[in-house]
């Protein structure tokens, strides 16, 4: 079931586990919103959400709705995904508030992935506030992944002790 779209009264909860691999993209018209030294820096009900096995939802956000004055990009760290390709990575910046590293986005993703080129993807641990309809958002475990953890989402999570070798 497609729980998007749902209510959150009728929105079931999803095992990570029954998440495909290679990841699969559902788009979801909840409101995400990303907040920051005080600002509103992403707002949206268009943001795509990446499933992948074990892992938390990734919510990627659409460059038209993220403040992108507030990104500065962040030549020293780039990383590869075996689905979707190679990831660029920004900082946020508001005021004298610096979150290095905050968010991603794959501006050339591999075939498949098309879908969310330019969109950006946030650590919830990289600001204020993370939120899906109002429900502030727990980062996945580790500092590595970026998935964002509702009460709509069971794991055990990668990332988590012990799921080094998963």
């Amino acid at each position: 079931m497609n729980t998007d779209h749902a209510s959150p009264l009728e929105r079931a909860r999803e095992s990570v586990w029954d998440y495909p691999r290679p990841p699969a993209m559902v788009p979801s018209d909840r409101i995400v919103r990303v907040e920051f030294g005080g600002m509103i820096v992403a707002e949206t009900r268009r943001a795509v959400r990446v499933l992948e096995t074990a892992g938390a939802p990734v919510w990627y956000l659409p460059p038209d709705d993220v403040r992108r004055e507030l990104l500065r990009p962040a030549p020293d760290r780039r990383t590869v995904c075996e689905w979707k390709g190679l990831a660029t990575y920004v900082d946020l910046v508001v005021g004298q508030q610096i979150s290095r590293q905050a968010a991603w986005s794959y501006p050339k993703p591999y075939p498949g992935y098309e879908a969310i080129t330019g969109y950006l993807a946030f650590y919830a641990a990289r600001v204020d506030s993370a939120t899906v309809d109002g429900e502030p958002v727990r980062p996945q475990p580790g500092g590595y992944y970026g998935g964002w953890i509702t009460d709509d989402v069971i794991g055990p999570f990668k990332g988590e002790p012990g799921t080094e070798g998963w």
